[in-house]
């Protein structure tokens, strides 16, 4: 099979290209540790390249990745597939993959929260400790009675410990 041996010369070396059989191959899209790194396999069915090779998601790798979203990536690859039959594909997929990976990404989640509010509190040190406070007013119910029994690191009562809970 002369694709094998040219995806073995054109990956070698290469740390996202596994070989998981000579008719099975796997290539990570992304940088380890990437959030939108993924996974594809591609098996190749005895009658390929006439017929299309198996393309798969099913790698444990991609396991943060939403099915709807494998999905999308899945019917793009086949579509380069429809365009390609007949001829040694696997390496053009990968690539076209590779080539893709932000578009096939784009609506994945990536849980990028944390830094973002980070950097925000370190970048802004002239904000005022004030905005602990608002945080208090918005307590339930229940919090601020409890709130009640406890004093402020004045040695104070909070605001209001004496308010009158007319709403009952």
């Amino acid at each position: 099979q002369m694709e094998l041996e040219a995806l073995r010369s054109i990956y070698e070396g290469d740390l996202c290209f596994r070989e998981l059989s000579p008719v099975s191959f796997q290539y990570r899209i992304g940088e380890s540790g990437d959030p939108k790194a993924f996974l594809i396999e591609v098996s190749w069915p005895e009658t390929y390249p006439q017929t299309a090779p198996v393309i798969s998601m099913d790698a444990f790798f991609n396991n943060t990745i939403s099915s709807a979203i494998k999905r999308s990536i899945l019917d793009k690859l086949m579509v380069e597939v429809e365009a390609n039959l007949g001829t040694a594909m696997t390496y053009t997929l990968f690539e076209y993959a590779k080539d893709n990976k932000e578009v096939f990404m784009e609506n994945q989640p990536v849980n990028t929260v944390t830094s973002v509010s980070n950097s925000i509190s370190t970048g802004t040190p002239d904000v005022p400790p004030s905005k602990k406070k608002e945080k208090k007013e918005q307590l339930s119910k229940t919090q601020k009675r409890k709130l009640a029994d406890k004093t402020d690191n004045k040695g104070e009562l909070p605001r209001g410990w004496n308010w009158v809970d007319v709403i009952k």
